[in-house]
């Protein structure tokens, strides 16, 4: 990633951003966000902005759109270069940052802003980060995990009423509350990774995830000694450590990496985040994987921007 000077200086303005959306968005040329084809699209005297006459779309009185129509931008009322920024601080933040401390910086104390309007952005750009779907190859650990705790073990001071007292109100998808969310991971060793909230964490919702997420070319499926994972497909190569008996590594069988991950994402939600809601939770797994999977891009800001009318 570059500096944020070379950034800012890179998108000074609405104009440049949509430039900046129009080459990410339509590399082969301008298309209809309806139906998909170049062909019958035309420019308009507003800037940035066409016309679909195909006769299927909209014949011709023709469907009008804009650079920013069917993309986390549609109808938004806050300057491109605000958005553009906070996309940047959100990838450059390895623990990720909150809604109030974008509010804070991008905004100010004094501006008025309500933090919604920081929080909206913010969700919006994670859900861009969903990116598409790949299998994973090689060697890859599997673990699962919860996110949250239950209120009744924590310090009194600590539990739900205290801290929002103490805390006052919160953003919606960073909202006081400690019930645990099981989540699982995939992780390609010096590659991908894979990430889902999951509703059980029965045997057949985690093979379920295995099969799907790994590729036939898969040379090793690290897990830990957990039962379920004794049902996955008889094809995939299996090995797992008993971290019960105080076997952590065994040759190239462990789950360090996958283990790793669930603590930086970890660290993010208690620290940064205090908790998040379940509802969100999905997004915020978007936002760590998606700095994971793009942490060695020289341009990770364009990946996400490519993705922004997904």
């Amino acid at each position: 990633m570059e500096t944020l000077a070379l950034f800012e200086k890179q998108f000074p303005t609405d104009e440049a951003c949509k430039e900046y959306i129009v080459g990410k968005r339509w590399p082969d040329g301008v298309r209809c966000p309806r139906c998909n084809r170049s062909a019958k699209v035309y420019k308009l005297k507003k800037p940035f902005s066409w016309t679909c006459c195909n006769v299927d779309c909209g014949k011709r009185a023709g469907y009008r759109f804009s650079v920013t129509t069917a993309t986390i931008f549609e109808d938004t009322k806050v300057s491109l270069v605000i958005w553009f920024r906070i996309g940047y601080m959100m990838l450059t933040a390895k623990k990720g940052i909150s809604s109030l401390q974008v509010r804070r910086v991008m905004f100010g104390e004094d501006s008025g802003t309500d933090w919604r309007t920081a929080w909206y952005i913010c969700h919006r750009w994670r859900a861009a980060m969903k990116g598409d779907a790949f299998s994973l190859t090689g060697q890859v650990e599997v673990d699962e995990t919860y996110i949250g705790g239950k209120d009744r073990n924590r310090h009194k001071a600590k539990k739900s009423a205290q801290v929002r007292k103490a805390k006052g109100p919160q953003p919606l998808g960073e909202a006081i509350g400690y019930g645990k969310v099981g989540v699982i991971g995939a992780i390609e060793r010096k590659g991908n990774i894979v990430a889902k909230v999951i509703g059980d964490m029965g045997a057949e919702t985690l093979t379920g995830f295995v099969n799907r997420t790994v590729s036939e070319k898969v040379s090793l499926v690290a897990t830990d000694e957990n039962q379920a994972y004794r049902y996955l497909n008889r094809g995939i190569p299996h090995q797992a450590v008993s971290h019960g008996r105080g076997e952590y590594v065994r040759g190239e069988v462990h789950t360090n990496n996958i283990e790793s991950f669930w603590a930086l994402l970890k660290r993010g939600v208690i620290g940064t985040y205090h908790h998040v809601s379940k509802d969100y939770l999905p997004l915020y797994l978007n936002e760590f994987s998606f700095r994971h999977n793009n942490r060695h891009s020289a341009d990770a800001f364009a990946a996400m921007v490519e993705t922004c009318g997904h």
